[in-house]
């Protein structure tokens, strides 16, 4: 109930009778009070004017970060529809699977104030504290086939830098595959987990971790690690953030799923690309190897130009590309 009266507050930006939040909602005018009630507690500045009804102002209040507010910002049809919020968890990846595997839909989304087991690729802690980052993870039920999936990694970076630059004005980039950076320092990991049975996807889950918040970072990578409230003119919305994220994941997603593959975000995702054109190194089991970075092809492969001018396309598994004089 919060979150439609909520959702309607915001879509309206004028009163709203409190007849009319009982007609829509099909409630008492008790029910409508309690909630406006409870909202108010929560932190929303909400007027309430005789014969007028209800508004709710946009003066300036400490960040409301839950469920509700997640909820009433997200304008998708099926990505993050679905939301699960928690103040702590253990990693919001483990609770998605567990819902994925207890029938969960396409697009539910997980979503924590703090985790305490985070983790990142290949296996490395992602610290996770409180009244700090966005969290996130969202679950898929695509009917592709599973060597696809690894491109849904890329996607999503491609969803959350544009989301980056169109709501926050950043100049973010994408360090491939999975790592979204701003001047040079990474800002943003991406962890995706697929599900198989009998060859067939039973799920996939992608999590997020955006650090948002200025915070001292591990030493190990506090000269490559930057937070978005260090950039930004304004203090972050969260809430707001991951909504954009959301509505741009869900546009980015439909537009893999007509060829399943990059070829219709391929040229946005490598003009995005702070690899392209630049010396790496291709840190591979069989053994590493320099070249030169010229972009992403259609299956979401890095193209590496080896010194004797042949290409070499490189799929992300467990290979780490990093830049020859730094993180990038």
């Amino acid at each position: 109930m919060k979150t439609k009266i909520l959702t309607l507050l915001r879509e309206k930006k004028d009163y709203v009778s409190g007849q009319q939040l009982c007609e829509q909602f099909g409630v008492s005018r008790t029910a409508v009070w309690k909630a406006i009630g409870q909202l108010r507690k929560e932190g929303y500045d909400i007027e309430a004017v005789p014969n007028r009804g209800y508004r709710l102002t946009e003066a300036a209040q400490t960040e409301i970060y839950n469920k509700s507010e997640i909820a009433s910002r997200i304008q998708t049809r099926w990505a993050g529809r679905k939301v699960y919020f928690y103040e702590e968890i253990g990693s919001t990846n483990a609770e998605a699977k567990r819902l994925a595997e207890a029938g969960a839909p396409h697009g539910t989304l997980v979503v924590a104030d703090m985790q305490t087991a985070g983790r990142g690729r290949r296996g490395r802690s992602w610290i996770s504290p409180a009244d700090t980052n966005i969290y996130f993870t969202i679950v898929l039920k695509p009917e592709f086939a599973p060597d696809r999936a690894s491109m849904l990694t890329l996607v999503a970076a491609h969803a959350i830098t544009a989301a980056f630059r169109d709501v926050l004005g950043l100049s973010a980039g994408i360090k491939w595959p999975n790592d979204v950076v701003i001047d040079g320092r990474k800002t943003c990991g991406i962890l995706t987990e697929m599900s198989l049975e009998q060859n067939d996807i039973q799920y996939v889950v992608i999590g997020v971790g955006i650090n948002v918040r200025k915070q001292e970072f591990a030493p190990e990578i506090a000269d490559r690690a930057i937070a978005l409230d260090e950039v930004c003119a304004e203090k972050v919305d969260r809430s707001r953030l991951l909504a954009a994220v959301m509505n741009r994941f869900e546009t980015d997603y439909e537009r893999f799923l007509q060829t399943c593959s990059m070829e219709r975000l391929r040229d946005s995702y490598n003009a995005m690309l702070v690899n392209r054109d630049k010396e790496v190194c291709v840190l591979d089991p069989a053994g590493e190897y320099r070249g030169t970075a010229r972009g992403i092809n259609d299956r979401g492969e890095l193209i590496v130009e080896l010194p004797d001018g042949s290409l070499r396309e490189v799929y992300a598994g467990e290979v780490s590309v990093r830049g020859i004089y730094g993180y990038v």
